[in-house]
């Protein structure tokens, strides 16, 4: 049992704003009263709900081939040092396993959305997420460029097509589903990408990208997954890709989805020369349609690594900067690009992603619809969020960073005459409300009766940076497991899954699909469920 008296807490999804106000904990949930255990004297505190990031990159083949691809990173990293709580571990863009848990930990954070995870790689994935302490898990089921699903839906077959992707979601064991660039990941087999919703996929007679995302949207709507489609637009980084992100959303009319890393498809212009923000166009549009969400994908300037199942555009971005690039293809399934990156505030197209990024959270209306990411590690790592804040929360300091921005990309972007300021209510929501509510977990994000008991109490401050770097005290489900800024408990979380209904009689129909064209048998394709530590399942 644990007691937290005095704090002013911050609990939007109870509508409770900075109210002085006592929580307790027993058995690891809130409860209405508790009696005896410690009690932590929050006065002149701010208490949040734990954070919850909607969107990042933590584990997985993926991240493993950028740890090989960036020694450079490894060797300059911050280092943890091995105490009698925690093992030793690399930081970084891309840092090792556990260290992720004790980073997200560390600023408060207690649930992650590994947002890209082909079933082919998902033993693995989940074997490192286990390895990943502290903070509770969900993955997203990469699923717009599966050549099974492709085809189906080329011959017309809509519910075979969902059957299967039901299927393959329990037999990831994953919790939604993720389309990347649809279309373009299987046309890059051929060098080719999909950059235009309407037209064909390459090697297709009549299936397009907009066909993928509707119907996928629908899939998803008709088996109730609790979060909607996760959609990485085609087009992604370009400029005037505009155009692609707003024809996609009106694909998506009457269907629920999340729109990922915005940031990445608000611009403008018709090359890198002349590219611009378009986050005000893409703001009025998303305004006014309240079936979207997004997560913001904010760029800051240094070091990052750039990992994407989007094979096309990395390797675009290896031709403009002359990087070292890597690429591989996952059979039938998706692909990847590994491209290290360092945004520079004196790059007039970094300078643009910067304000973009900041100018969507401004612009976008209801804190409920966007949440704060990085898409990490692509635009900045995640333990940089309290730089974000501190830019949202304090205009005139945020004004002041814009005018270092280069003259050029001053007359490209609008964030200079935004005036908006995040409250912590705001913030509260953006971080861990919002993106909870989105996820479709409702014991999360929030501090009333029944919910986990994830907790970070942190020293109220003026400079946001400073404040939500370094939480007073992180707890996860009733348990200490930050004080002062030390890890003092180590528990492992769980993952959360779900199990759509679908004809078990499709595996009749896969079993054949596996003996001709994967190189991996159909039985050792599915995990196994103690392969998914914490495993907590719901059935649909």
């Amino acid at each position: 049992m644990l007691r937290i008296i005095g704090g002013k807490v911050y609990d939007p999804a109870n509508n409770i704003d900075g109210v002085i106000k006592d929580i307790f904990i027993d058995n690891g949930k809130i409860v209405a009263d508790a009696q005896g255990g410690r009690t932590i004297d929050a006065t002149g505190m701010i208490v949040f709900p734990g954070g919850v990031d909607i969107h990042t990159h933590v584990a997985g083949g993926a991240l493993n081939f950028a740890r090989a691809m960036t020694p450079e990173n490894q060797r300059v990293a911050a280092k943890f040092m091995r105490t009698a709580e925690t093992r030793a571990g690399i930081g970084g863009p891309t840092p090792t396993t556990f260290a992720t848990g004790y980073l997200y930990a560390g600023m408060g954070y207690t649930t992650v959305n590994e947002a890209a995870v082909p079933v082919l790689s998902a033993k693995h994935t989940h074997e490192e997420l286990r390895d990943t302490p502290i903070v509770d898990k969900t993955c997203c089921l990469l699923m717009a460029n599966n050549e099974i699903v492709m085809d189906l839906l080329e011959a017309g077959d809509y519910e075979r097509a969902k059957h299967v992707v039901a299927w393959m979601i329990w037999a990831a064991k994953a919790y939604g589903v993720k389309a990347v660039n649809p279309g373009g990941v299987t046309a890059w087999k051929w060098g080719k990408d999909a950059k235009q919703m309407a037209e064909p996929v390459h090697g297709y007679g009549k299936l397009t990208p907009s066909m993928i995302v509707g119907n996928l949207a629908r899939m998803i709507d008709e088996m109730n997954l609790p979060h909607p489609l996760h959609l990485h637009c085609n087009n992604l980084g370009a400029p005037g890709n505009v155009a692609t992100t707003l024809e996609t959303m009106k694909v998506l009319e009457g269907h629920r989805a999340h729109m990922a890393h915005l940031q990445f498809h608000a611009y403008g212009g018709d090359d890198w020369h002349s590219m611009r923000s378009e986050a005000t166009q893409i703001a009025d549009y998303f305004n006014q349609h309240k079936n979207l969400t997004c997560d913001a994908g904010a760029v800051l300037f240094g070091n990052a690594v750039t990992i994407t199942a989007d094979g096309p555009w990395q390797h675009l971005l290896y031709q403009l900067t002359g990087r070292k690039w890597g690429n591989l293809d996952v059979e039938n399934e998706t692909g990847c690009g590994i491209v290290p990156y360092t945004y520079k505030g004196s790059n007039l197209v970094n300078a643009v992603q910067w304000a973009v990024g900041l100018e969507l959270l401004l612009l976008i209306d209801d804190p409920w619809r966007i949440f704060l990411t990085t898409d990490h590690p692509n635009g900045a790592c995640f333990w940089r969020y309290p730089e974000i804040v501190h830019l949202l929360m304090n205009a005139d300091f945020r004004k002041e960073r814009v005018k270092k921005l280069p003259p050029k990309a001053l007359s490209r972007i609008v964030l200079a005459d935004l005036n908006r300021e995040y409250s912590l209510y705001e913030i509260a929501i953006i971080t861990s409300a919002g993106p909870a509510r989105a996820l479709g977990l409702p014991h999360k994000g929030h501090l009333g009766i029944g919910a986990d008991a994830d907790i970070a109490i942190f020293n109220q401050n003026p400079d946001g940076e400073h404040m939500f770097r370094y939480p007073r005290y992180v707890i996860k489900d009733g348990e200490i497991v930050v004080e002062e800024g030390d890890i003092r408990n180590v528990r492992q979380g769980r993952e959360f899954v779900v199990k759509p209904a679908y004809d078990e009689t499709i595996e009749d129909y896969l079993k054949p699909w596996f003996q001709q064209y994967y190189t991996m048998s159909f039985e050792n394709y599915p995990v196994e469920a103690e392969r998914v530590h914490g495993m907590q399942v719901r059935d649909l």
